[in-house]
C-alpha cells in the first residue's frame, strides 16, 4: 500500500462516514468526528471485503467497492450509534 492510497482511502474514509450515516435507518444521535472515524474503517474494511470477492480493480470507477464500502459504513454507524447510545444505569 503506498502513501497515496492511504491518503486516498481516508479522504474517501471521510466522505464514506457521511454517506453512511445518510442511508443509515433511524436518527444517529452520534458526533460528526465518530461518523468520520466509522467512514475511514469501512473504507479500508471495504476494499478488504472487495479483494476478498475479486472486485477491487474494476475498469473505470470501482462502482462495486464503493457500494460495498457505503453498505459497511451505514452498518458501522448503525452498531456504533446503537453503542454510543447506550447509558449506564446504576
Amino acid at each position: 500500500m503506498t502513501i497515496e492510497s492511504i491518503i486516498g482511502a481516508l479522504i474517501i474514509g471521510l466522505i464514506l462516514g457521511l454517506l453512511g450515516k445518510l442511508f443509515a435507518p433511524g436518527k444517529q444521535a452520534i458526533p460528526i468526528w465518530l461518523t468520520l472515524l466509522v467512514g475511514i474503517a469501512a473504507a479500508f474494511i471495504g476494499t478488504w471485503i472487495a479483494r476478498l470477492l475479486g472486485v477491487q480493480d474494476t475498469p473505470g470507477i470501482d462502482w462495486i467497492e464503493v457500494i460495498i464500502q457505503i453498505v459497511v459504513a451505514a452498518v458501522g454507524v448503525s452498531v456504533v450509534a446503537g453503542m454510543y447510545g447506550r447509558k449506564s444505569v446504576s
